[in-house]
């Protein structure tokens, strides 16, 4: 398929997707499609291969079966600076911003390549309002409190104007109030038309945000659902206890 966008289909494909390291395989057989407009969470225990997706989605690791498609193209051999280009952004779990910078150089590092220079000041404004972070432009990342250098990086992958945008464990380390904010900034991101996959451990977190769960296991896709139906299924609660 050509470049060019579609606006029929899901955003994004996964189909049968398998990731081998040397003799470990990651991922198993992964399908799953996420709809223009989602807000999908991604949850399951520590190994399951939620991260591996992520790299696998944004091409710092390439399947080794199986077809991955944005907008109906098919992107397994495309680079990462093309996958952004289209459309993807993430925000990784450890943040990546630079802490000797102010808070608004993060952001114009950001959008450097996005954002053309006479509207880059709105733009970081802007963007730094939807995270709850305007007034704060600077002051020197180093000086943010964990929970807004988490944010100040949402912001800086938003500066991409994404089509889907990754997150991956971004309450981790945050204490309750951090969590909940975060939580308003995803929900809001949400209402305002963004799709968005979160893989989270924290279990608070999603109820607050989730619409639809997808449950991994050892690299395989276990269940999905409502947070209600995941929570309800027993099966779920033996993977994460260790009974399966």
């Amino acid at each position: 398929m050509a470049d060019g966008a579609s606006g029929a289909g899901p955003l994004l494909v996964l189909d049968n997707v398998s990731k081998r390291y040397g003799g470990l395989r990651a991922v198993s057989d992964l399908s799953l499609a996420i709809e223009r407009g989602e807000l999908r969470c991604l949850i399951g225990p520590n190994g399951a291969g939620k991260s591996t997706v992520f790299k696998l989605i944004m091409g710092f690791d390439r399947p080794t079966a199986g077809t991955i498609r944005f907008e109906g193209a098919p992107i397994n051999t495309w680079p990462t600076w093309r996958r952004a280009r289209r459309g993807l952004s993430i925000k990784m779990q450890i943040p990546g911003i630079y802490p000797e910078l102010s808070v608004a150089d993060n952001m114009r590092v950001a959008a450097q390549y996005h954002v053309s220079s006479g509207a880059m000041q709105e733009a970081i404004e802007r963007l730094l309002a939807r995270v709850g972070l305007l007034g704060m432009g600077a002051e020197l990342a180093k000086n943010l409190s964990h929970g807004q250098q988490q944010w100040l990086e949402i912001g800086m992958a938003l500066s991409v104007n994404p089509k889907l945008l990754l997150l991956d464990e971004p309450t981790a380390g945050m204490g309750p109030g951090e969590t909940e904010a975060t939580a308003g900034i995803v929900e809001s991101l949400h209402a305002d038309g963004v799709t968005i996959m979160v893989i989270e451990h924290d279990m608070t977190f999603v109820r607050q945000i989730a619409r639809k769960v997808t449950v991994m296991n050892l690299g395989r896709l276990f269940a999905e659902g409502t947070i209600a139906e995941i929570e309800a299924n027993q099966s779920v609660t033996d993977i994460y206890l260790g009974r399966t």
